[in-house]
């Protein structure tokens, strides 16, 4: 069982949080912190505002053992056992994970976090998150995801179902940055009834390969979802990301918009796919994805797939692969900056006005990853 208190967690564990810098922002920032280390829930804490209001926050297997008749309702609802060979596989191993409930009404005003860290070798980390957000109610909830490196693979697997009700609003922030040897092979998808709102913000850096496609059914009249995705493949990396947008209701709305960075031989893939069907009306959709490559061996894909029947919708799609401009490079050079600096500036101002969607603390730490990853990249 995870423990409450600060002080009953471990050393080791409570050192890696405090280098991450958890506990400050938990006592400033967030209204509750769930940390799972490999399969284990090591920490919990929701603060005593939002627990009066009713709101839920423990681990999945909590979750199911204590809220039966909340979770077992929209346990494998939207994404069944049998949709994929890793949600089943996660279906029958599952652990921890995050269960979070919040009432009609509510409106949780500070994000609510979790961090998923692999400790072990050869290792499976298979978590399963259910977060339902009843009417009128919302929610933001933020992951963070790492592991140390080392020689032999280790499997990520995790599924992620989100349920908003009428009028409901969930924003999924998740951060990234797996070793090198992490297969990330996740299933994320939400399902948005009317007027509600489901938003999925992605940074994917890091991993051997990411197969990653956060989606959102639009069951309701006027849901909306949208997939804000940032993606930096380097050396022997493959981001395979992208965003499924379900149209079931009419007059929905769904965006996307996707970023991606190659450096050295790593390849980038965006997979998109958009579904309006003919007995609809007054559905819209905008779609956006852009590459950038840092070097002539970096690899870019896209794939997008948008089927619209009938005429009483609106979409649009754009699209553009673009290489860092030595002109560009040569210049802030000149201003007294490395070609390093030069070139991870540039990399921040392509992604710029997507990181600026995540929370500040978060954004200030994207940039600072990017720039760690732009090391080395130059020459």
């Amino acid at each position: 069982r995870p423990t409450r208190s600060w002080d009953e967690v471990p050393d080791d564990v409570k050192e890696t949080f405090e280098r991450l810098g958890i506990p400050e922002k938990e006592r400033n920032f967030l209204a509750g912190v769930e940390a799972q280390f490999d399969s284990e829930a090591a920490y919990s804490n929701i603060k005593d505002e939002i627990a009066k209001d009713g709101v839920i926050f423990v681990n999945s297997t909590e979750g199911l053992r204590e809220y039966p008749d909340i979770f077992r309702p929209w346990f494998g609802k939207v994404i069944p056992t049998g949709d994929n060979k890793f949600s089943a596989l996660n279906s029958a191993v599952f652990s921890g994970g995050s269960f979070i409930y919040v009432p009609p009404g509510v409106k949780v005003r500070h994000p609510l976090q979790a961090y998923f860290r692999i400790n072990a070798e050869n290792f499976g980390q298979f978590e399963r998150t259910l977060i339902i957000v009843d009417e009128g109610a919302e929610v933001t909830y933020m992951e963070g995801c790492t592991a140390p490196k080392f020689e032999t693979a280790t499997l990520h697997s995790a599924v992620v179902e989100l349920v908003a009700l009428k009028d409901a609003k969930i924003q999924y922030i998740t951060v990234q940055n797996w070793s090198a040897n992490v297969f990330n092979l996740v299933t994320k998808r939400g399902l948005a009834h009317e007027n509600a709102e489901i938003r999925w913000i992605d940074c994917n850096i890091g991993s051997r390969l990411t197969m990653k496609y956060p989606g959102v059914i639009m069951k309701g009249r006027k849901a909306r979802g949208e997939v804000v995705s940032i993606a930096l493949a380097k050396d022997g990396q493959h981001q395979d990301t992208g965003a499924k947008m379900i149209h079931a209701a009419d007059e929905t709305t769904s965006n996307v918009v996707s970023k991606s960075i190659s450096v050295g031989t790593g390849r980038a893939t965006y997979r998109g796919q958009v579904h309006i069907p003919k007995h609809l009306k007054g559905c819209r959709n905008n779609t956006e994805c852009d590459a950038l490559l840092i070097n002539s061996t970096s690899r870019t894909d896209t794939y997008p797939a948008i089927t619209v029947r009938g005429n009483q919708h609106a979409t649009q799609h754009e699209a553009s692969v673009s290489q860092v401009s030595e002109d560009q490079i040569f210049y802030m050079q000149q201003r007294g900056l490395s070609e390093a600096e030069a070139m991870s500036l540039s990399v921040n101002g392509f992604v710029n006005d997507l990181v600026r969607q995540f929370p500040m603390e978060y954004s200030v730490e994207l940039k600072r990853l990017i720039d760690l990853e732009m090391e080395g990249s130059v020459g």
